[in-house]
């Protein structure tokens, strides 16, 4: 077997970590199996060549994009907060369409997605990109099914990866399919990676952190519902904590937060199982208790109508273990953050 072309197109202002990230990554595969023509043949383009300035500062040499002409098996496009200028740089976004099709796949980090719906290449998919760019990168390209929650989507031959660090796990998933999963794994141990997450993992903690709302009530409503998540938390009740009637609470808090407030709670209860599952060994009812539903049977159907997975498929799969291979505690567990 050939080794594996990989183009990294650069940029200036792109961002160092969404290239050296998942380069690390290929370049590890190659040092594990040394010798070998298995691995990845890495080459960097750039209509800037030689030498490209990253937005941290870091230099790269690449070649002219002419380089990167004939058959690619994965084409890299990484983000960065000179993004402005690169969608608009019609020679770049010319460059990654024709190389597209010369792709077996084609993956992009963080803001790389962008690039990759201006170059009309997601039209019909779906696919994300960091969460703080989610609901701009929706508006601009309509025809792209934009989901926020996973940290890297695959759709056919395209996979676009979340913020910055979610470019190593998607190049994992990358070498995965190569390579199968026990490689991967071993790849991700010398990475000294405590645990491989999959595509589905989230970066949903991070969204209802920026959900917070400005206006002081419906902020203070926010903190009252996650200090008591275990309890019913009708809408009534948490409206007049608010000192609003219910209509008017319900009216503001969509504005203000973007959901319902009973979807929210939901959310918010959604959101502390899914920690609870990853960080402790607690059954599935206690952790159902704790969450605030009233039956198991609710929390399965809510849960399995969020995530597609049950409770126990989701510990399964992401269930974070310590460096001394020990689950984290639930004292630990209920001391974090949602």
């Amino acid at each position: 077997m050939s080794q594996r072309r990989v183009v990294v197109v650069v940029y200036p202002g792109a961002q160092a970590l969404d290239i050296a990230g998942p380069i690390e990554v290929f370049d590890t595969v190659n040092r594990q199996l040394p010798g070998s023509d298995a691995g990845y043949r890495i080459e960097f383009v750039s209509a800037d060549a030689p030498l490209v300035r990253t937005c941290s500062g870091m230099q790269i040499g690449a070649a002219p994009l002419e380089a990167g002409e004939g058959p690619i098996d994965t084409l890299l496009v990484p983000g960065g907060w000179s993004l402005k200028e690169a969608l608009e740089n019609r020679e770049l976004v010319s460059w990654i369409r024709r190389a597209s099709a010369r792709s077996r796949r084609v993956a992009s980090v963080c803001g790389g997605a962008f690039l990759l719906a201006e170059a009309g290449l997601l039209k019909g998919r779906r696919a994300t990109t960091h969460w703080a760019f989610c609901a701009d990168m929706a508006q601009r390209y309509p025809d792209v099914t934009v989901d926020r929650e996973p940290i890297f989507v695959w759709d056919g031959r395209f996979v676009t990866s979340a913020g910055v660090s979610t470019g190593i796990d998607m190049a994992l998933a990358l070498v995965e399919a190569d390579h199968g999963a026990a490689f991967a794994l071993e790849v991700a141990r010398f990475l000294v990676l405590f645990f491989k997450r999959n595509g589905g993992q989230s970066q949903f903690s991070a969204i209802l952190e920026a959900q917070l709302a400005d206006r002081a009530p419906i902020r203070a409503a926010q903190e009252w519902i996650l200090e008591n998540l275990e309890q019913p938390l009708p809408v009534p009740e948490i409206a007049e904590r608010a000192n609003m009637s219910v209509r008017n609470f319900a009216r503001v808090f969509r504005r203000e937060v973007g959901t319902p407030p009973g979807q929210y709670i939901e959310q918010m209860r959604i959101a502390r199982a899914r920690k609870l599952l990853e960080s402790t060994d607690l059954p599935v009812a206690q952790i159902a208790r704790r969450c605030g539903f009233p039956a198991p049977e609710t929390f399965f159907r809510s849960f399995g109508r969020a995530l597609e997975l049950t409770p126990n498929e989701y510990r399964h799969r992401f269930q974070a273990i310590s460096p001394s291979g020990l689950i984290v505690g639930p004292d630990q567990a209920d001391r974090s953050t949602v």
